[in-house]
């Protein structure tokens, strides 16, 4: 694939991911309970947010839509459009991830309000990343949030998990320092929409799970 090729595959890939990332679970689930989540809680259309205002059911459908949006694109370029070409297929599927977050965190049609994208991204890690570094990268996130109750803090851990995928699996790869570069942009991107937790959390005044927003 030569440069003019690869950057078309990568503008459509964002393209179509953008689209996908788009579909707002978080706000449809909130119109099954006859409110706009966006003027409950933090107004975050996330997992979160859903589950601390609407509960555990709500914070479920949440998640799990969020996942589909991100996964499914994903499996596609990975094992149909690119299944004979394993690391040409991780790459355009970290593309089409990222695009798909970044319709999540800015949906055109929300006014470019979303989420904060942790779920989408985690499903790029199950779509892409070795099944040792999901137990473990699993595992990581449900002690930091049970020991600290912070689901920010655990959050901002899943962030890194991209980068460490590549280093650790596709290091010798012709495509590695491009798949860590992309990598990056999720964590970059992570670390930007949870700006305002960190500033509590480092004030120690960010919201414990479990405790209802004012």
């Amino acid at each position: 694939m030569d440069v003019f090729q690869m950057a078309i595959s990568i503008l459509l890939c964002l393209i179509i991911g953008y689209c996908f990332g788009c579909i707002s679970t978080a706000y449809f689930v909130g119109k099954l309970y006859n409110i706009d989540i966006r003027t409950e809680g933090s107004g975050n259309l996330g997992s979160t947010n859903a589950l601390r205002t609407l509960g555990l059911k709500a914070g479920i459908m949440t998640f799990v839509g969020d996942i589909a949006k991100s996964i499914i694109p994903i499996l596609i370029v990975r094992y149909i459009l690119y299944a004979g070409n394993t690391e040409l297929g991780i790459v355009m599927a970290l593309w089409i991830g990222l695009g798909t977050v970044l319709g999540h965190n800015f949906p055109f049609w929300l006014h470019f309000k979303g989420g904060k994208g942790i779920a989408v991204t985690a499903a790029v890690v199950l779509g892409i990343a070795h099944w040792q570094l999901i137990v473990v990268g699993l595992l990581l996130f449900i002690v930091i949030v049970a020991i600290t109750k912070y689901v920010s803090l655990g959050s901002l851990v899943v962030a890194f998990y991209l980068p460490v995928s590549a280093i650790l699996w596709h290091r010798d790869s012709p495509y590695f320092i491009h798949m860590l570069i992309v990598s990056l942009l999720f964590t970059c991107l992570a670390f930007i929409q949870h700006r305002a937790n960190i500033v509590r959390l480092l004030h120690g005044t960010e919201h414990k799970l479990g405790e209802k927003k004012e």
